[in-house]
């Protein structure tokens, strides 16, 4: 990459990251090195790009105006060089963030394949239960679990799993197995990543719809966490078929509650607003939707594609492991 290409590219990341650090981190520069080429891009265009204060660096009105266009300028020259070579020598860094347990349970399972279709290509799987904004952390797409709280996302839908209520058998005999919802205020419940402490779980039942107000005695951030603590019979968790899938089949817990049908659990592909997918990003997202369609449960409709993200309308309330 040329010294102009270079700075470019140095630039649009340290404007989207907010960081002259992270944009070196990135580019395998130091801090200094960075600063220096976008001193010199400045000097070069004549005008203030970037304004720098303690804890933060964004764009002048100039610097906004140039960010646009050089995002454009680098995702074409991208795309023109990934067609010289051929959709199946695409090359690169791509960049995922998704949840961890999604991801061990659902998507690494897939990449052996898709990088036999692509064997330069690389991954950089960024596993966080955490919704980071995507452009500040670099992230070309993301996978995301559950309703999509931010309207600014252009997401597609690629599959969805049955929701499920699971305890261990060990716990069982200890406690006996609740008949219904409500039976669940005697038992110790397993809160997830979404669930904020006290809460509703919803089910509904021969057509009616059941509420129960429950406060975990556990908490875990993590799906993988949650299906821990239901291994180990601390109480009665809820969770996607992905993620107790491997313990249900060990037989290490048991579904229950198998009267109830919970509201399925969503997953989508995430682009960042305001910038058009690279050539990667959208290679990788049409893989995943054939591959999960092939093993999937429920495939999401043609009219749950490329739409803007937004919080969907549902019959019943979200539910505290919406995330796992």
């Amino acid at each position: 990459m040329n010294d102009r290409l270079q700075q470019l590219a140095l630039f649009v990341r340290v404007v989207e990251s907010g960081s002259f650090s992270k944009a070196a981190r990135e580019f395998g520069q130091s801090q200094p090195s960075v600063s220096r080429a976008m001193a010199a891009l400045e000097r070069r265009l004549t005008v203030k790009l970037l304004v720098r204060t303690t804890r933060q660096v964004s764009a002048t009105d100039a610097g906004e105006a140039l960010l646009a266009r050089a995002r454009d300028a680098l995702l074409a020259i991208d795309d023109a060089e990934s067609a010289a070579r051929g959709a199946d020598r695409l090359s690169g860094v791509l960049r995922v963030a998704l949840p961890p347990g999604y991801g061990a349970w659902r998507i690494v399972p897939l990449l052996p394949a898709f990088f036999a279709r692509h064997p330069l290509l690389k991954i950089d799987l960024m596993m966080s239960d955490r919704y980071e904004n995507l452009i500040a952390e670099g992230a070309d797409l993301a996978l995301r679990i559950g309703d999509l709280p931010d309207s600014s996302f252009v997401a597609r839908k690629l599959e969805s799993a049955r929701r499920l209520f699971i305890a261990a058998p060990s716990y069982l005999a200890r406690r006996g197995a609740p008949a219904s919802l409500a039976d669940l205020a005697r038992h110790d419940l397993i809160g997830g990543p979404a669930d904020p402490g006290d809460e509703t779980w919803v089910g509904r039942r021969n057509g009616r719809i059941e509420r129960q107000a429950v406060s975990p005695r556990v908490h875990s951030r993590s799906a993988a966490g949650v299906v821990a603590c239901a291994v180990a019979g601390l109480g009665v968790a809820s969770g996607s078929s992905w993620m107790c899938a491997d313990a249900l089949a060990s037989g290490e817990v048991v579904e229950i509650l198998t009267d109830y049908a919970l509201d399925p659990v969503p997953a989508y592909v995430v682009f960042p607003a305001g910038r058009r997918p690279s050539q990667r990003a959208r290679a990788f997202s049409d893989y995943l939707e054939q591959a999960l369609a092939a093993i999937g449960e429920e495939k999401g409709s043609s009219a749950d594609l490329e739409k803007p993200a937004s919080r969907s309308s549902r019959s019943l309330p979200p539910h505290p492991l919406r995330n796992a």
